[in-house]
């Protein structure tokens, strides 16, 4: 399965770094965070990504060119204009990073980017965040539901979109936070079915509000709930809250050194 990864938006919220780069390459410890999600992916055998990228996209496609020289000790001859890399790379991943545009949607991003995506289903996640969550579960969960789309979940008391689902696993209904509901939220590591595709309709199309929405009153929104680590990064504060969790022993998401 291919990996598709929102990386487009503005960052607005996280301006103080975004103002540089897109909000995916602001950095914890030695990897934008984008790195970090790709090395859960990669850890659970998924390493063909596909990076949806709009808002400095040139950032992310200069920083991949020059990836393995990023990760790796090298030399450089200035007599003969030669470069070595002295260790083999470190990662055996495909990206695909494809320019959806500064302004597209999320359904819209996906949309285009369909064309890399072979008709297969695929993995899809935002851009901002991290979590130890177990890739192949969510995807076991999600052949077992026959759905066309499933979603991991989890309880974080923040206003973000609430999932309401029945015991089995089913969505009910995906809609935004009130004082009434509970907090469980859609945090991404979704699968989902080529068949989706057909449901975007163009560049306005926005992944929560047109397509899970209405995947769920169809009957068709499967949900994974996740009881372990998860941390997005759209404040200063979050990111300093990643970046001390990263250097210390126990960093929940790093589950490639566990």
């Amino acid at each position: 399965m291919k990996v598709v990864i929102l990386a487009g938006g503005l960052g607005t919220r996280i301006s103080e770094e975004s103002y540089l780069k897109p909000k995916p390459m602001i950095e914890i410890g030695n990897y934008p965070i984008l790195v970090h999600i790709m090395r859960i992916y990669a850890t659970n055998g998924f390493n063909d990504f596909v990076v949806c990228a709009g808002y400095k996209q040139q950032v992310i496609k200069e920083y991949f060119a020059h990836f393995n020289m990023y990760t790796n000790d090298v030399q450089f001859d200035f007599a003969t204009g030669d470069r070595h890399l002295f260790n083999a790379p470190k990662f055996d991943w495909k990206v695909t990073v494809v320019d959806t545009g500064n302004n597209t949607q999320t359904g819209g991003r996906i949309l285009r980017a369909s064309k890399y995506l072979n008709d297969e289903p695929f993995l899809l996640t935002y851009g901002d965040a991290v979590g130890d969550v177990d890739i192949n579960a969510v995807i076991e969960c999600h052949k077992k539901s026959g759905k066309l789309a499933t979603i991991t979940v989890y309880n974080f008391g923040q206003s973000k979109g609430v999932v309401d689902m029945k015991k089995n696993g089913q969505v009910n209904a995906f809609r935004e936070k009130s004082d009434l509901d509970g907090d469980l939220i859609n945090i991404g590591f979704m699968v989902i079915e080529p068949a989706v595709l057909g449901m975007i309709e163009n560049d306005e199309s926005i992944l929560e509000k047109h397509v899970l929405q209405k995947l769920a009153k169809m009957g068709q929104l499967n949900a994974y709930v996740h009881k372990g680590f998860w941390q997005c990064m759209d404040t200063m504060n979050e990111k300093k809250k990643l970046e001390d969790l990263y250097i210390s022993d126990n960093c929940p998401w790093k589950v490639w050194k566990k």
